[in-house]
């Protein structure tokens, strides 16, 4: 099957950008979100540094201390997530199929790129990629 694969990295930090859009108090201590999405505390730490480091999210240390999103949920997409933790997504080698490659990323990027935190949460997708998964060859 065709597609791009997550990183562990990526799936950890798309999940701990969800924890932290879908909560209701101010600021989400790592332990919480960790422990919400059954991520690895160690993993978790060096994730939420680099959110932090891409401008996606704030933090501050104490009792009072925890995690939240920089900007609204609906201002990050979760492409915004992918690149702070992986870097730019996949690059192609030279290949005769680089065309059919570059066109199925581009695809990927347009979708990743629209699809924000707070759609994930509200659970209403942007009607294009709505429309991509009403084919049942899409769920094969």
């Amino acid at each position: 099957m065709l597609g791009m694969r997550l990183s562990a990295r990526a799936d950890y930090a798309l999940r701990a950008a969800v924890e932290l859009a879908a909560t209701t108090s101010e600021h989400t201590t790592a332990e919480e979100v960790a422990r919400a999405q059954h991520i690895p505390a160690k993993f978790l730490e060096a994730i939420l540094t680099q959110l932090r480091r891409a401008g996606l999210v704030r933090s501050q240390r104490g009792p009072e201390g925890g995690f939240w999103l920089a900007r609204p949920a609906a201002e990050i997409s979760l492409a915004d997530i992918i690149r702070a933790v992986d870097g730019q997504l996949v690059g192609v080698r030279g290949e005769r199929l680089q065309s059919v490659w570059i066109a199925l990323r581009a695809n990927e990027r347009a979708i990743l790129d629209a699809v924000t935190l707070e759609h994930i949460v509200t659970g209403e997708l942007p009607d294009r990629v709505r429309e991509l998964t009403t084919d049942p060859r899409a769920w094969a």
